[in-house]
């Protein structure tokens, strides 16, 4: 049994469509109203049936009032570290605190390289995220004295001005399934964000990824609650159960709370773009799933 005691989050996870123009948008409105924690998008700028998502999450920062944004996740290679650092903050100080840095180390190379992005082998992808975090923080450090200096071998900072400061201590976040991602998550993030759909095994693989995340932290002097568990889930509401979040919300809610209490996870984005399915996975299983979860916790 792993739970490492977080408060639960509840979000969406919404396709950035080009069209209809703002689709994508009114469904984040929809989860803002239905009360959610978060909604989030993914992010492929070589696609041009998707919004840019930069541009997408600030402009629904701006649409709505409490949710929080992220990117589902960021794509590295495509997106400059210092100067997603500084637009991180702008947009965290803008929305009021209410931004999360969702990132990944990248795939789909082919499609980088033609946008004009290097390609790098898996290995050299961690070991530039791993660059990119440091840089990341470093500009975020605004109290700190002197200009930001790393001299890293994908990405050099040489006297850049830090700041401004976010508005939060925004979560880093990071897409992980191989062990040297899960290392990494270990080692410097705030949080780790897989989807199940990804997990052969389903849920019981989550057991040996937290693992190898717990090792690694406490190998950095870490405590391994320090990482968040996000989860990416998908799911049908039926009348009657059929599987794993297929059924009634009755039953999502007790799925769920099984994950966080025998895996960790305590963050649940459902993929969707239904604005119902939205709405009822706000009121009926979020709730429930809290009470569930909070009278199995030991006080």
């Amino acid at each position: 049994m792993t739970d490492y005691g977080h408060d639960l989050l509840f979000g969406t996870f919404v396709t950035p469509s080009v069209q209809p123009v703002t689709h994508a948008v009114d469904l984040a409105i929809v989860a803002d109203r239905a009360g959610l924690d978060l909604v989030t998008f993914q992010d492929h700028p070589y696609q041009p049936r998707l919004h840019d998502t930069w541009t997408l999450l600030s402009y629904v920062a701006s649409r709505t009032e409490r949710v929080r944004v992220s990117g589902n996740v960021l794509n590295l290679p495509l997106r400059q570290p210092a100067v997603l650092a500084r637009a991180a903050a702008s947009l965290d100080l803008l929305s009021g605190g209410r931004f999360e840095l969702g990132i990944g180390a990248g795939g789909f190379w082919d499609a980088i390289e033609a946008m004009g992005g290097r390609r790098l082998t898996p290995g050299q992808a961690v070991d530039a995220l791993e660059e990119a975090i440091t840089v990341i923080r470093e500009i975020w450090a605004a109290g700190k004295p002197g200009g930001v200096r790393v001299d890293g071998r994908y990405y050099k900072v040489n006297g850049a001005k830090r700041g401004p400061a976010p508005a939060h201590d925004i979560g880093v976040w990071v897409g992980a399934y191989k062990p040297k991602m899960l290392r990494l998550t270990g080692r410097v993030a705030d949080g780790w964000l897989p989807s199940l759909g990804y997990l052969k095994g389903g849920p019981a693989e989550l057991r040996d990824l937290n693992a190898r995340i717990d090792e690694a932290a406490v190998s950095a002097g870490r405590d391994p609650s320090a990482v968040r568990r996000l989860l990416n889930i998908g799911g049908r509401f039926a009348p009657t159960g059929r599987g794993l979040l297929d059924g009634p919300p009755e039953q999502w809610a007790e799925e769920l709370a099984e994950l966080t209490l025998e895996y960790g996870i305590s963050a649940f984005i459902l993929a969707t773009d239904d604005p119902a399915t939205i709405e009822r996975y706000a009121a009926e299983v979020a709730p429930a799933t809290r009470d569930l979860v909070k009278s199995d916790r030991p006080t």
